[in-house]
């Protein structure tokens, strides 16, 4: 759980990272960039809650996949924009998904866990978090070198949603579930 919380969290890291440097390069207004990240945290606290009631209806981990399709289609609107149309509706949807993902890869992993042991546990989790972000701006760097285009980098984010997915969709929840409720 947590190698795929790394994967797919440092591709969420990365877009919202280099969002605003993106957006600059293709020569977005600078106001439009901070309406942009304002607009994610206003829709963001109505959707968390609304991923939330998704969670109870089909549980944490496919709302998860529900997130991460999302940010791959992010990730692919994204190589198309050119406006700052384009750029509020992106904004529109990372914060559609941004509190959601994150709040339910954190319940999910609660589950898991016995509850003796949480702190040692979610220590072990903000360790994958702080480091989450950090592979997703090198691959981006990468792809920029490689290719000489933004675009091209933006699509490489994918990678890390895809594999984070593979490893999340490994994951035996109830398992882990009922592993953590055993008797110490």
């Amino acid at each position: 759980m947590l190698i795929a919380f790394l994967l797919y969290n440092d591709g969420v890291q990365t877009i919202i990272k280099m969002a605003t440097a993106y957006g600059t390069e293709i020569g977005l207004p600078q106001g439009a960039l901070i309406t942009a990240v304002i607009l994610v945290q206003f829709v963001g606290v109505p959707f968390t809650f609304l991923f939330g009631a998704l969670a109870g209806r089909i549980g944490a981990k496919p709302s998860i996949f529900v997130g991460l399709l999302v940010y791959t289609a992010i990730s692919i609107l994204g190589y198309f924009m050119r406006t700052t149309t384009h750029f509020y509706i992106l904004a529109l949807l990372v914060g559609m998904v941004q509190g959601g993902t994150q709040a339910l890869s954190r319940s999910l992993f609660a589950s898991m866990i016995p509850p003796h042991k949480s702190g040692e546990f979610f220590g072990f989790y903000s360790i994958f978090e702080k480091f989450a972000g950090i592979f997703g701006p090198l691959l981006f760097y990468v792809a920029i070198e490689l290719t000489g285009s933004s675009r091209t980098a933006i699509l490489s984010v994918i990678l890390f949603f895809a594999v984070g997915a593979l490893l999340l969709w490994r994951v035996d929840v109830e398992e882990g579930q009922r592993q953590a409720a055993a008797p110490r």
